[in-house]
């Protein structure tokens, strides 16, 4: 039944009419799951994102309005699925009561299958060949990445980069996105520097003659931003709902990785759709804050592959990559130095597809650690083979 619910939950998301609202509103909002019965769905009628014929969407209605009514909230908006018998509505709470307290409460009523807070994440970062800034990469020497390229570059995969903007019109960027979307509040939207980031480590193109070279530049991004900058030098803020919307859409688009750069609270929704994600053949890889217990979710979820920079990591704890002074791409095809186990994580996204390209048919990653027990990753070896690799300086 379980994961019954969790596919039905995935066709929702994916489908739903839905404007997102932007990263950090004023006004708490908390997501309610109603168990109707689509009584009226007639099989072979088509689904175009609202109810069509069937009359019992102003009841459906009027139960979610009673629910907050009786609970001392206002209904915001919902999705209606009658072809999975499953309405998703937002609430808001007013200010001054805890989301996670009318959540709760909600989810005590006898219509509702769950609800949950709309929480906040952050990303874990702070920007600080013939490419010049090759020899800077501290991927060059510590991964001998020119070594693992002539293995493998991450030809064919499919990295799902869940960040803020991604600027792909960079010199170092341009042809490397292969989908872009935005399921923050707004239409149109500037190029942001964690996302910009981001995708530069990743897959920044190589022998351009500029800039640096990504971890797999044969890889193809799908850049989803479910984040947004809170101004210049602010921190760079996702909510849950937004979040959900950009996994969703990922796992819907058969992504090999999905790079998940931050780390908030747990999540039943986020987790649901997670555990898809890995179930259909996706390794979603995460930063660990070492300020959260567990390292922060999603990197604290069993099956996702947590990241932090090398200052960090360390034996039976999360893996571990560079992470500090690390060049890479920003808006208006400028490069910047940046830290944070951000881009640590997102050198292991890159090096995944790798792992997956070079050990085909069985394309099952498995990353191999440089001591007993963890902690550093050892690149080469887990690419090319610890043959191969030994000796070579780190």
């Amino acid at each position: 039944m379980r994961g019954l619910r969790a596919a039905l939950l995935l066709a929702l998301l994916a489908a739903m009419p839905f404007q997102a609202h932007a990263a950090g509103e004023d006004a708490p909002r908390i997501l309610m799951m109603l168990r109707l019965a689509p009584a009226h769905f007639r099989a072979g009628s088509g689904y175009g994102g609202g109810y069509g014929e069937d009359q019992s969407a102003a009841a459906r209605r009027r139960i979610a309005s009673a629910v907050a009514k009786r609970n001392g909230l206002r209904l915001a908006g919902n999705w209606p699925m009658p072809i999975i018998g499953v309405d998703c509505f937002i609430l808001t709470v007013p200010k001054g009561r805890a989301a996670a307290e009318a959540a709760a409460q909600v989810a005590r009523d006898s219509a509702v299958e769950w609800s949950e807070p709309i929480e906040t994440f952050e990303a874990q970062g702070d920007p600080t060949p013939n490419d010049p800034l090759y020899r800077a990469q501290p991927v060059a020497r510590a991964w001998h990445l020119a070594m693992l390229h002539r293995t493998a570059t991450g030809r064919g995969a499919r990295i799902a980069v869940i960040d803020s903007q991604v600027d792909a019109r960079h010199p170092d960027l341009a042809g490397q996105v292969a989908i872009e979307r935005n399921f923050v509040d707004g239409a149109g939207v500037a190029a942001e520097r964690h996302g910009t980031g981001i995708a530069g480590v990743i897959a920044a193109r190589p022998d351009n003659g500029v800039g640096i070279v990504g971890i797999a530049p044969g890889a193809k991004l799908l850049a989803l931003r479910a984040c947004a900058e809170q101004g210049a030098g602010a921190a760079t803020l996702c909510d849950s709902l937004s979040l959900a919307r950009a996994l969703s859409f990922a796992v819907e688009q058969h992504a090999d990785v999905i790079n998940l750069s931050l780390a908030g609270p747990p999540s039943r929704l986020l987790e649901t759709l997670l555990r898809i994600g890995v179930a259909r053949g996706a390794t979603v890889v995460a930063a660990y804050d070492p300020k959260l217990p567990g390292g922060g979710f999603p990197a604290s979820m069993p099956g996702v592959v947590a990241v932090a920079e090398t200052a960090v990591g360390q034996a039976g704890g999360p893996y571990a990559a560079p992470g500090r002074d690390i060049p890479t791409t920003q808006p208006g095809g400028r490069w910047y130095l940046a830290s944070g186990s951000s881009y640590a994580a997102a050198e292991v996204s890159g090096l995944i597809v790798l792992i997956r390209e070079a050990h085909a048919p069985s394309r099952r990653p498995a990353l191999v650690s440089a001591r007993p027990g963890g902690g550093e990753i050892d690149a080469c070896a887990s690419v090319v083979g610890k043959a191969k690799c030994a000796g070579l300086p780190r």
